[in-house]
């Protein structure tokens, strides 16, 4: 994995004035390198600029950045994030019609790929990922964005200069580009965060580049166009086929990750998810020889603290023992105690720019930075439950029936504190209920679904381009903050693509809540681990974290100086803060209740500061 960034103008000749433009293409690099600790490069050509920083996964020694390659006249160069899983096909296919590689990176098989293919060479690749390609012979950029948007790509109009980056920090290095806050980035902060609207950088005149789209930029218009899109079509075979499909897929998929030429390790918590991708893992490097290293992840004094939920009705510690025994594997316990938790959260937003999942990610960020001490690669078991129906909004009628956010039903919670006045001004009930409604009319639609089918079609495409995307943020970035590359298996876009058209029948059968995972992992794992409750990642319950986030929010809103007090009124605080804490009323998806609430306000406060946004109401 490694970061990237840039910048195109047809009209400026960056080459004129190289000792303005280099600085900030370095300072750009300086902003990410915790992306790509191990190397980082820059090139500058006479309409364009690019940056890289590198975390070397595959030929350590021979994958610098930015990359050049030339096929006759056509010579084009590359900045590349990611990793393209089926590369050793791909390469083989190109050697066959005669070109020749310098590196054995897959960066190198997109550049290669590109000059004789062209930008539709993006279809073949396998992976997750976020590259420009600095076309010199066309004069052109191009930048493209994995098909589910795992990898992460922003961008700028400045002016007639297109500016890009990994990160949102990334494009502030560039002159000019500030960070504003107008009305709609507010009503992403405050009514839809931690989650976002796809597509948008929540400041002011900055975007994403949409998941399965590539960019290409020539003069002084950004033209975007989809290469994949999801699409519902019949599903016409039988259970068993559907079975041994899926089975074949995930597989497939896990084992295809693990193309690294550094050891590798998974996140294991003793669920389904993450314990079908270490069984896998296991069994392949036990064919080598090797032993697969694990980690799982928990809260110092859960075992006094825990309360059990319907969210979360067990600890995960006796089921990662059980799987840790059948996989045979060399595992580590990680435990988070509350001041970290506490100071990780506004490491949390550093990372992603953004106020984000609280807690929920500011323990990811922590675990990840001892888990990267040790490794680069881990491959993790995220988003199977947005694929495979396992979230609790797949199946209460409450939800199902909910014309809602089905993770986010009650805005009461978002909007309770804030000043009347601030109230007055966003619009928004009005503006989550327009981006909920808009992500509705695309989903992609089943001539014969009855209306049942049709809305299970609806929540699930819902749960894709939000609350998957949610989480896939999380892990690029805490992950990548620390040097770590994460992935993602179970969001293989094939298993998206075959899965999404499953009838619910067949999904959830009998009942059996991601009943078509279980039955394709039969006897890859031990019936009481297949068969276990859904339990999520795991979360604090201890009364000293609360209580620290109370003080602290307090104090932050007694301070009028704080862009905080400005938005949150402290006299429906303190109301709030005498009232005993929810855990089993979450404001947003399972694990963010009360004290999440508290810690998100504070997020939200330190992002206003330290990042110096113009709010601009």
């Amino acid at each position: 994995m490694c970061g990237i960034a840039g910048f195109s103008s047809f009209h400026k000749n960056f080459l004129e004035d190289g000792g303005r433009w280099y600085p900030i293409l370095q300072k750009m690099n300086q902003i990410q390198k915790h992306r790509g600790p191990d190397d980082d490069g820059v090139a500058l050509f006479r309409h364009c600029g690019l940056s890289h920083v590198r975390l070397s996964i595959l030929d350590p020694q021979g994958g610098h950045q930015p990359m050049s390659k030339q096929w006759g006249d056509h010579r084009c160069t590359i900045c590349f994030n990611g990793e393209i899983y089926n590369m050793p096909g791909l390469k083989r296919e190109l050697l066959s019609e005669g070109m020749e590689f310098t590196t054995d990176t897959d960066t190198e098989v997109i550049l290669a790929g590109y000059l004789l293919h062209g930008r539709d060479y993006v279809k073949r690749l396998n992976g997750i990922f976020a590259f420009c390609i600095w076309d010199e012979s066309a004069q052109t950029l191009c930048l493209f964005r994995d098909r589910l948007g795992v990898k992460p790509l922003f961008y700028t109009l400045q002016g007639d200069t297109l500016v890009f980056s990994s990160e949102i920090k990334g494009l502030f290095a560039y002159p000019g580009v500030e960070p504003v806050v107008d009305r709609e980035g507010l009503c992403e902060i405050l009514g839809l965060g931690p989650a976002k609207t796809y597509g948008k950088g929540v400041f002011q005149n900055i975007f994403e580049l949409l998941p399965g789209y590539f960019l290409e930029f020539q003069g002084t218009e950004a033209q975007l166009s989809p290469y994949w899109q999801l699409e519902s079509r019949p599903h016409e075979d039988s259970w068993e086929q559907t079975v041994e499909k899926t089975r074949y897929l995930v597989t497939d998929a896990i084992r295809m990750q693990m193309l690294s030429d550094v050891p590798i390790c998974t996140f294991l918590s003793g669920g389904v998810d993450s314990s079908l991708v270490t069984a896998v893992c296991s069994r392949a490097l036990a064919d080598q020889g090797k032993q697969l290293d694990t980690y799982s992840f928990d809260f110092a004094g859960n075992d006094a603290n825990f309360r059990a939920n319907a969210f979360q009705p067990s600890q995960d510690r006796p089921w990662v023992d059980k799987m840790t025994a059948y996989a045979h594997t060399n595992h580590r316990y990680l435990e988070c105690d509350s001041q970290a938790l506490y100071d990780f959260l506004f490491q949390a937003v550093d990372a992603r720019d953004l106020p984000c999942m609280a807690d929920v990610e500011s323990s990811m960020l922590y675990f990840c930075r001892q888990v990267a001490a040790r490794h680069k690669v881990t491959l993790t078991g995220e988003c199977a439950d947005e694929i495979f129906g396992g979230y609790p909004w797949f199946h209460k009628k409450e939800c199902f029936q909910a014309d809602c956010f089905p993770w986010s039903m009650d805005l009461a919670p978002r909007t309770m504190l804030l000043r009347d006045e601030i109230k007055e001004l966003l619009p928004i009930e009005e503006y989550v209920r327009a981006a909920y409604e808009a992500t509705v009319k695309e989903t992609p639609r089943l001539s014969q679904d009855n209306d049942e089918e049709a809305r299970r079609r609806e929540i699930s495409y819902l749960n894709l381009r939000w609350f998957m995307q949610t989480l896939l943020d999380r892990m690029d970035r805490t992950s990548m903050h620390t040097g770590l590359e994460a992935r993602v298996p179970l969001a293989d876009h094939r298993i998206v693509e075959y899965v999404f058209n499953v009838p619910w029948s067949m999904k959830c059968p009998k009942g059996q809540v991601k009943g078509l995972l279980r039955e394709a992992a039969r006897g890859l794992l031990p019936d009481e681990v297949l068969f276990r409750k859904k339990s999520p990642y795991p979360k604090t319950y201890d009364p000293a974290y609360e209580n620290l986030l109370k003080e602290r929010l307090l104090a932050a809103l007694q301070d009028t100086s704080t862009p905080l007090s400005d938005f949150i009124d402290p006299e429906k605080t303190k109301a709030l803060l005498k009232c005993p804490s929810d855990y089993g009323k979450p404001f947003y998806g399972q694990l963010m209740a009360g004290p999440q609430l508290l810690a998100y306000l504070l997020q939200v406060g330190y992002w206003l500061e330290h990042y110096h946004i113009q709010v601009r109401l």
